[in-house]
């Protein structure tokens, strides 16, 4: 099955089995994809395991031991036997040729030379190697991968996520697969593609959103000469998040890593009204407006401005909410937060801020500094701080 999706850059389901033990591996790996096939709008549940040629695999019987031979020891002959063992090189030329001493070329080509090969034990005695060998025909692989020097094999699958949450399936496997490795001891597993990404991008995004709160903290604090009045105009940045989810849950969308990343962009552009508010009704105190007439003048005259400008960031981000293309899918989800935590945010700015104001300025008499707020124009004269 083929999906055009933009911004992939790996499967949205592939968990990672590694271990020694092949046929445990193979085990697991038949039961993973059974329960991977069981879950509504998953599909191409595919494995790692390729297969390759026909091959014979060598195991020393318990009584090779007992004659002193080892693994190595009886590879190295079956090696010398079929491959060949370099007895000299000669000068022709330019080139070197290895003179390499093993069985004809017709005997090379017969399971039976196989059979009726025999093996030098330590001990200088020649035994036929069924009697401390056994051959077992299997198919190879046509490549083996390691991980951490044990055997890998990735199970992958592709998922409709417009039907499927992603990261509900990832809780559930990790619950399934500690119980089935449970029972195959020295088999282990981890949750790769994009859940593995998931997860290191939201540990970078913490720091992320830190950097820009304290960035924005910092821009607002130093104009308004305040360590609280900052504080207060981001106090609409958290209401906002829930705009952002409201939009997703209108339009019957996933939460995305992109939808977080449009609710980091939402934290600077929301407070853009509350700036404006705060603003003016600093501007109207030092004119000698009293409290209450300066934040009920501020809502009322900013009113019209404020929505104004969301709505026409809103009608701006709406081309992109209403794109069906495929290159435009990646993005919606960021346009999504972006606008709806926009109109959501500009709302309670309107509410929360003027009321913000007034309890900062009950909170502050209750401190004892509320002489220095009424006599706000001398206050912001000498640039102290409240």
């Amino acid at each position: 099955t083929f999906r055009a999706e933009i911004g992939r850059s790996s499967d949205p389901l592939d968990i990672q089995l590694r271990g020694s033990d092949d046929e445990g591996l193979r085990q697991v790996v038949a039961q993973l994809k059974e329960r991977l096939a069981g879950y509504q709008g998953v599909f191409d549940v595919l494995d790692s395991f390729d297969d390759g040629k026909q091959e014979i695999r060598v195991r020393l019987k318990p009584g090779a031991e007992a004659l002193g031979l080892t693994a190595t020891d009886l590879g190295r002959q079956l090696r010398g036997a079929f491959h060949g063992i370099e007895a000299q090189r000669l000068q022709r030329g330019r080139d070197d040729v290895a003179i390499m001493v093993r069985y004809p070329r017709a005997e090379r080509g017969r399971l039976a030379t196989l059979e009726r090969m025999l093996v030098r034990t330590p001990g200088g005695q020649r035994v036929p190697l069924a009697q401390v060998a056994e051959l077992k025909f299997t198919r190879g692989y046509s490549s083996i991968r390691r991980v951490d020097r044990h055997r890998a094999v990735d199970v992958t699958a592709d998922i409709d996520k417009d039907r499927v949450d992603l990261n509900r399936i990832g809780e559930e496997l990790r619950v399934y697969l500690d119980k089935v490795v449970a029972d195959h001891p020295g088999i282990r597993y981890s949750l790769e593609g994009e859940l593995r990404e998931q997860r290191e991008s939201l540990g970078s995004l913490f720091y992320g959103v830190l950097f820009v709160l304290f960035t924005v903290y910092a821009l607002l604090a130093i104009p308004f000469r305040s360590y609280l009045q900052p504080l207060m105009v981001m106090l609409v940045i958290p209401y906002s998040i829930g705009g952002a989810i409201l939009g997703h849950m209108l339009l019957g969308m996933q939460f995305s890593f992109m939808s977080l990343l449009g609710i980091l962009a939402l934290s600077g552009v929301v407070i853009n009204d509350s700036l404006v508010l705060v603003d003016f009704i600093n501007r109207r105190r030092r004119e000698g407006v009293p409290l209450i007439e300066a934040v009920r003048s501020a809502g009322v005259a900013r009113f019209r401005p404020i929505l104004l400008t969301s709505l026409t960031t809103f009608m701006g981000l709406l081309p992109l909410l209403l794109e069906t293309s495929t290159q435009a899918q990646f993005l919606i989800p960021m346009a999504v937060s972006l606008g709806f935590g926009i109109l959501f945010g500009t709302f309670l700015s309107l509410l929360l801020v003027p009321a913000g104001y007034v309890i900062l300025e009950d909170f502050i008499r209750l401190l004892g500094r509320g002489e220095q707020w009424e006599e706000f124009p001398e206050q912001a004269g000498s640039g102290e701080p409240n």
